[in-house]
Order: C-alpha cells, then structure tokens, then sequence
C-alpha cells in the first residue's frame, strides 16, 4: 500500500509539531510521500511565514530596507532547526543567502512565497531521512499560467521511482522559462493530490489541524456533528459555498485517478477524520442531509417582462449584460414572466450602471429590481435523494425561525437545495436548518 501525506501549516509551525508529523508518518511505512507546507501559526495572533514572506518581498521589491523583516523569516526556521537537533544551519545559511539576493534582483512574489514550502520541505526531509525534491523540478505550468497536468504527473512518476521515499512541497512548481509559479492559498493541498495521482497512491492523507469536516461552521453551530464519509461531488458544492478545511481545486487529479483523500488531525491522530470518495452509500452518514454551506455578499438583479418566455434569445441577451462587463452569475431562477440573477455584490456594483442600461436597452424589460442584501445557504446530501419532503422539512424550519426565503433553487441531481435569505437571517437559517436535521435526529 502506498499514502501520500500533506501536512498543513499550523501541523508544520514549531518543532514539536515538526515532531508530531514526524510520529505520525514513521507509524506506518505505507506513507512513503511527504507534501509540507509553510509554517502557520503558533498561536492566534502569530502570522503565517508565506503572509511574512509576502511583507518582506514588498519592502525589498520597492527598494526598501528589508533586513529587519528577513531575519524575523530566519529566525523562525532557526528556532525549529534547533528545536529539533539538526545540524543543517551551514545549508540555510547558504539557501537564506540565495533567497535574500533573488528578493533584491526582484524574482517575484510567488518566489518569495514559494520560499516558505521549500525551506520547510529542506527541514523535514533532513529530520524524516526522506529525499528532498525541489517542486520546481517535477511541478510543470505551461505559458498560460495553467497546470501541466500529463507532463507534471509523468515527470513525478519517473522521478519517484528512484527513490523509496521522498518529501515535495507544496505549493509552487515553475513555468517554461524556469521562473516560480504557486498555485492560489492552500495550493499545498494541490501538489498532494497531484502527487498521489501521479504514483497511484491507494490512499491521499491531508493532515490538518481539525478532525475532518462538520456538517457545518462551527462558528455558527457550536460543536457540530462530523462528516465521516463524504464523495467529491457534496464536497464540491459544499466548498463551492464557502465551506473550508480542503482546497476544492485539489479534487481533481485525486478524483481523476479513483484515490481516495482522508482528512486527518495532526493534533489527535487517532480520530477517524473525513473520508472523501467516489460514492458512498447514503446510511454511512447518520442523517438525510451531509452538509450546510453559505456565503453573504450577493446581489440579485430581477429582470420583469410580460412575455419573456415566447421571446426567442431573451434569455441570452440577459447574460450578455452581464458576460460582457465581465461578471458570472452564480443562479438562475426564473419564472414566466420574471427572470433573476443572482451575482456577487463586491463585482456587480461596480459595474452597475452599466449592466442596467445593456439590460433596458437590449431586454426593454418592464421593471428591474435589485436586492443588494442576499446570503445563499446550501444544504448538500446524496441521502437527500431517496427521502420524501427533505425541502418541505427546510422551509418548515425556516418558516419556525421566521426567516423570509427569497429565493429556491434546487439542482437536478437532488443533491442540494439552495436557498436565499438576507444577510441578517443567515445564521438563524443555518442553526435553523442543522437543528431540525441534525439535532433533533440524535
């Protein structure tokens, strides 16, 4: 059996969580490929390295005396090599020397974010015995900034093969002229999965610092429920809406290869974490519903006019006001006579006057209405196909909560409900949603 492990931030922050992550990869010799991350916090009000990293870059970029922030970097790896009792500070002497020029020649920003990852990646494998392999040697991007995929995975695959075991880091690879290029936030998640595709891992281990997914915030439901079983498609609608813990772009080259990813804690080892699937029976979860996931900050522009539905291309005139201020609608609903569309507030007031007047002057609805204060809530379950008034038992418990719905969308897969409510009610309708589903099953 072979597992590839990705430890994140705060599972990498000081020695005793390098020590941590050591115990937990020499338990089981399966876990053969190591993917770090850059140092998180040690505690709340500590900063990360690669947001360090980031400030530190800046000031040298615009010629500025960085000196003071660099070693603050130094120091916080020093700290963990000591921490440890490795005698490597001679090679981050040098690798810190190479970095401090490359900031003043202004290699960039994602060099100098990439920087976090690779040092720490130095680290562990020199602490693990593992062999160190730079990403920038077997991550490929092509000229249009878009992951290699084919040319990355046969690259890792060759590689990979000369040795028993391996640490890469996460986050960055490089583009055909050499120069380092990351991936958005939490990219880390990314390289594990694109390496477990690429030696056919039987199973993609992403240790964190909480046990798996709950079905919801838990800043907004104190201590909810865990997700023992979830497949990719619930975990991309549910991330798609906000929800956290796993970067959703990293699905893919797991899901692409039939590899199975476990969320894992560092911090309790034991717990059985999340288990991210193909498919899964719906009864290995305890309730109809796997997740609630939702976001603030929309806008829904209505668009009224008797007749629409017998206007042939009404429809695409209506997204052509918003396609060609360069704006993507989030939903859909329509009736006959009324069509919405629902948009992100931040990108649609921008660019407001603008919409609205393509809108009257290729569409010459009778009205248009905009709601600048919507929150969509997501509830996600494949058990939701097989059970009878899963969307009359939520607007039952909305209805109690008395929260106005402004808005239903229900997919066709049955897998999820949408649901729009004010920014004010979103919380209450989450609670609302978990309580009825959730709490009152157990």
């Amino acid at each position: 059996m072979t597992k590839v492990v990705k430890f994140g931030g705060s599972s990498l922050a000081d020695a005793n969580q390098f020590i941590k992550v050591a115990n937990i990869i020499r338990s089981d010799p399966s876990r053969r490929y190591v993917v770090p991350s850059a140092p998180g916090k040690r505690f709340p009000k500590d900063t990360k390295v690669t947001d360090m990293l980031y400030a530190c870059y800046d000031v040298a970029a615009r010629g500025g005396d960085f000196s003071a922030m660099f070693e603050a970097i130094v120091a916080r790896y020093m700290e963990i090599v000591r921490g440890l009792n490795l005698k490597i500070e001679d090679r981050l002497t040098r690798e810190f020397s190479t970095i401090r020029m490359s900031f003043m020649a202004r290699a960039g920003r994602d060099y100098a974010a990439s920087r976090g990852e690779y040092l720490n990646g130095i680290i562990l494998a020199e602490y693990l015995g593992f062999t160190f392999i730079d990403a920038a040697e077997v991550i490929f991007f092509g000229e249009d900034g878009k992951l290699r995929l084919n040319h990355t995975c046969g690259a890792l695959k060759e590689r990979l093969a000369e040795v028993k075991a391996a640490v890469i880091p996460g986050f960055y690879g490089s583009m055909p002229n050499d120069t380092v290029k990351t991936f958005s936030r939490g990219g880390s998640d990314i390289t594990g999965s694109i390496v477990a595709a690429a030696v056919g891992a039987d199973l993609y281990e992403n240790w964190t610092d909480v046990s798996g997914f709950f079905v919801t915030d838990p800043r907004i439901v104190p201590d909810p429920e865990p997700i023992k079983t979830i497949t990719y498609r619930e975990l991309r609608e549910l991330a798609y809406m906000g929800a956290g813990v796993f970067h959703e772009d990293a699905i893919f080259p797991a899901r692409q290869a039939g590899i199975p990813i476990n969320i894992k804690n560092t911090n309790r080892p034991g717990d059985d974490g999340t288990m991210i699937t193909e498919s899964a029976p719906a009864d290995l979860n305890p309730y109809v519903i796997t997740g609630i996931a939702g976001k603030k900050g929309f806008v829904t522009v209505t668009i009224e006019k008797d007749m629409m539905n017998s206007e042939l291309g009404f429809g695409r005139r209506v997204l052509e006001a918003f396609e060609n201020n360069g704006i993507s609608f989030e939903h859909m609903p329509s009736g006959i006579d009324t069509m919405s569309i629902i948009v992100h507030k931040d990108e649609f007031e921008a660019k407001e006057q603008s919409i609205i007047k393509a809108l009257q002057t290729t569409c010459s609805p009778d009205k248009i209405e905009v709601d600048r204060d919507v929150a969509l809530m997501a509830v996600v379950g494949r058990g939701m196909r097989a059970q009878r008034g899963t969307a009359a038992r939520i607007f039952a418990a909305l209805a109690h909560a008395k929260v106005n719905v402004k808005m239903i969308d229900q997919g066709s897969s049955e897998l999820n409900v949408i649901v729009g409510v004010t920014d004010e009610d979103f919380e209450t309708s989450v609670k609302a949603v978990y309580d009825i589903f959730v709490t009152q099953k157990l």
